[in-house]
């Protein structure tokens, strides 16, 4: 595990022990939040055509500073979204090393209509409950920094409260530990987690392992349409871009362009 994915965890455990998700529904003070539905994120991600999970992200380890004065941005972004007719947003709700704040997922899911991932190091079932509470529709479990029988007990309890499953993979090791859970989605990260590098080619290498069930949702380094048409050969039906659409002129054309 990298040094940067640990000094992660490390942070997000001590929030865990400070008690931080413990009154998780009264955290948030924005208007009533629509109930968490994960059907409807997979059915969303299963429809024709290419599916974009478009990403609302402050910053990365990796990139710095993605949006400035991002806080003042998710409705702006939320609409823009819906209006290129994304498939879903993922939020990146990680504060220490990301920037995010948890509020930004029920604004993003008000303002837009879509469904929405709560992108987050989960680690502890007290986020799945803080996820449900701010009326996230998925959560993400990260393979690399779960040992198998934690990665069951959280997509075991992560179902029970209605919540639809995205587990990532970023090799083929990985891959089979995510396929052992049955996830609604297994994402696929190009970037390096030592280095923090995206190499879109390694997201084609590795699609000749994933199974069938799953959804395959390729993250990480997707440019524009010619790596959207060469990971749809190669077998992926959804696409999580964050980056490149945050910086582009016209997120909502962009979006078009990458769908069309």
């Amino acid at each position: 595990m990298s040094d940067v994915l640990e000094r992660i965890l490390a942070d997000k455990r001590a929030r865990l022990a400070r008690g931080e998700y413990a009154g998780a529904a009264a955290v948030v003070s924005s208007p009533p939040r629509s109930p968490t539905d994960g059907a409807r994120f997979v059915a969303s991600l299963s429809e024709p055509g290419p599916r974009i999970v478009a990403e609302i992200k402050a910053r990365s380890p990796s990139a710095g500073e993605i949006l400035p004065g991002a806080d003042g941005k998710v409705e702006t972004f939320g609409l823009l979204y819906r209006r290129g007719r994304a498939a879903a947003i993922s939020v990146v709700v990680e504060e220490d090393h990301f920037g995010g704040k948890p509020a930004w997922l029920p604004r993003a899911k008000d303002i837009s209509g879509l469904p929405v991932l709560m992108k987050d190091f989960v680690v502890d079932e007290r986020q799945l409950d803080f996820a449900v509470a701010l009326g996230a529709d998925a959560v993400l479990l990260i393979v690399r920094a779960l040992t198998d029988p934690e990665l069951a007990s959280l997509a075991r309890a992560a179902r029970q409260r209605g919540l639809a499953l995205v587990a990532e993979a970023h090799d083929e090791a990985e891959i089979a530990r995510a396929a052992a859970l049955a996830p609604d989605v297994i994402g696929v990260n190009s970037r390096n987690l030592t280095t923090f590098e995206t190499d879109v080619g390694r997201l084609e290498s590795l699609a000749r392992h994933l199974p069938s069930g799953p959804i395959a949702l390729a993250e990480s380094g997707i440019r524009g349409r010619a790596d959207i048409e060469r990971l749809s050969a190669a077998g992926y039906r959804a696409f999580l871009i964050g980056e490149h659409l945050l910086r582009s002129e016209d997120p909502e054309e962009f979006l078009r362009a990458l769908r069309s």
